[in-house]
């Protein structure tokens, strides 16, 4: 895995969870919008929606360095809009940097077969 590839799947986990703790409390701000008198949705709202534009142009630019097929690129969008999708994507791609390393380093060293 070459610099620019690690440094896109980087990006792309380290504003996949703090995306997905925002939506929770977008959720949250909305219920006790309906329930009480607090009103966060505006300014969670926004928050969210700047997360959640980062995540896109990541998650583009990740898709574009990494060669990831279709399936694995729509896993990665349908896991940004759900409600805790954000942690299972950031776990996933820190798995997926993680084995590039260690295949970076297999070739390097010339070992075989990885």
């Amino acid at each position: 895995m070459d610099f620019k590839t690690a440094t896109a799947l980087r990006r792309l986990r380290l504003v996949s969870a703090p995306e997905a703790v925002s939506f929770l409390l977008l959720l949250v701000c909305s219920v006790l919008k309906r329930t009480t008198d607090f009103n966060a949705v505006p300014v969670m709202g926004m928050v969210h929606g700047v997360l959640f534009i980062l995540y896109v142009v990541f998650w583009a630019d990740a898709w574009n360095k990494t060669k990831w097929g279709w399936q694995t690129a729509a896993l990665y969008f349908v896991l940004s809009v759900l409600p805790t999708g954000g942690f299972f994507a950031e776990r996933k791609l820190k798995r997926e940097a993680e084995a590039g390393v260690i295949a970076a380093r297999a070739r390097r060293e010339g070992v075989v077969n990885v």
